[in-house]
């Protein structure tokens, strides 16, 4: 590990790849990523999901038996998805083991179509982790009203959680407050703490991209101004908030019994706007104990020119919180806009299942008419 991925890593910012195929898995590229990039976690959704098996060729075994079992599509998926987060779990075994589990992590997500429905998401976040059946795994559960339950509940049965979908500081705080009822109730049920794990993963670009296309609207020079300014200072008061958190006597008893903290991810860390700098979602939000997941293209971005100049997050407050007041003065409501993002990334999970499901089934069906006329 050498260069701007090694300089990141040394100011505190764990690297995560943001993308899972089983032909990444199979050719050795992982492996690669990890050994000479610094990789150290992976996070994977249903669109990552998607294209990889509608495009890979690894995959046809395994859905050829699937379809002679007559195997359902919802049932296909999960176990296609699953095999390839085991492999990958077992491809960041060593990570996991010399950071003392605190990286080496690989992630999973219930159904999105389950996010208003803690009971439902609990379910399946048991069964998930069931399935993978690896210490190393994260189970992500969406930051809603409802999955806070859900949070709390997965963590107090021993299961590592990757809470999603966060974009709002108030949803933060009530993550904050979930995942410590959680290690609250795995310590009363006599859970080794120092075993369990968990990251609040912030959305970063969706805020600018949301907030900027209102701006737009507006078209003075008050707004254009603001333009590209709303996620990172959302990312930074975040942070502000982690470290708050952290120095509470709740959180410090908890890390007394062996804790790990919460950390906070940063994910949509790929740049939409061609005219921001494609590296500004990671080397803005640089401090100690934080994660970056980045897509490949960012990746390799942030290694071939991103400038990495230390902490670029302490010291910024006061600045970040004067942005999101000028951003209410010009008619742009922060809490319009955060709810907003939550509501359509639920729905664009969804919409993301709905294709890999699509996706699948078209798979499957080819493969049962294949093996029919063999």
């Amino acid at each position: 590990m050498t260069g701007t991925l090694e300089r990141l890593a040394d100011e505190g910012v764990a690297p995560w790849l943001d993308d899972l195929s089983r032909e990444r898995l199979a050719s050795g590229g992982l492996s690669r990523l990890v050994s000479e990039q610094g990789v150290v976690g992976i996070t994977s959704n249903p669109t990552i999901f998607d294209k990889a098996i509608g495009s890979g060729l690894h995959y046809d075994a395994q859905i050829t038996d699937l379809a002679r079992r007559g195997v359902g599509v919802a049932e296909a998926a999960r176990l296609l998805t699953a095999y390839d987060v085991r492999w990958a779990c077992d491809a960041l075994r060593d990570v996991y083991e010399m950071t003392h589990g605190l990286d080496g992590r690989v992630s999973i997500e219930v159904a999105p179509q389950l996010a208003k429905d803690t009971m439902a998401s609990l379910a399946e976040a048991r069964d998930l982790w069931w399935q993978v059946d690896r210490p190393n795994l994260f189970v992500k559960i969406p930051a809603t009203r409802e999955g806070l339950g859900a949070i709390s509940a997965a963590l107090a049965e021993g299961i590592s959680v990757n809470v999603t979908l966060i974009f709002s500081l108030d949803r933060y705080a009530e993550v904050i407050s979930a995942f410590l009822s959680g290690m609250e109730g795995a310590q009363a049920a006599g859970h080794d703490l120092s075993s369990i794990a968990s990251v609040a993963s912030f959305f970063v670009s969706r805020v600018d991209t949301e907030t900027d296309n209102r701006l737009d609207k507006m078209g003075s020079s008050q707004a254009r101004a603001l333009r590209g300014r709303a996620a990172i200072a959302n990312a930074r008061l975040a942070y502000g908030q982690f470290e708050q958190a952290r120095a509470s006597d709740r959180w410090r008893a908890l890390e007394a019994a062996g804790m790990k903290p919460q950390r906070p991810l940063w994910a949509s860390t790929g740049v939409k706007d061609p005219a921001f700098d494609d590296t500004r979602y990671v080397v803005e939000l640089v401090a100690p104990d934080v994660v970056s997941t980045m897509p490949e293209a960012t990746l390799r971005a942030v290694e071939e020119h991103g400038e990495i100049r230390g902490d670029t997050i302490h010291g910024t407050y006061a600045e970040s919180q004067q942005i999101l007041d000028d951003l209410d003065v010009a008619g742009v409501s922060y809490h319009d806009v955060v709810t907003t993002l939550e509501e359509e990334g639920i729905r664009k999970f969804s919409d993301s299942w709905r294709d890999l499901f699509g996706t699948l089934d078209e798979e499957l069906r080819t493969a049962a008419s294949k093996s029919r006329s063999a």
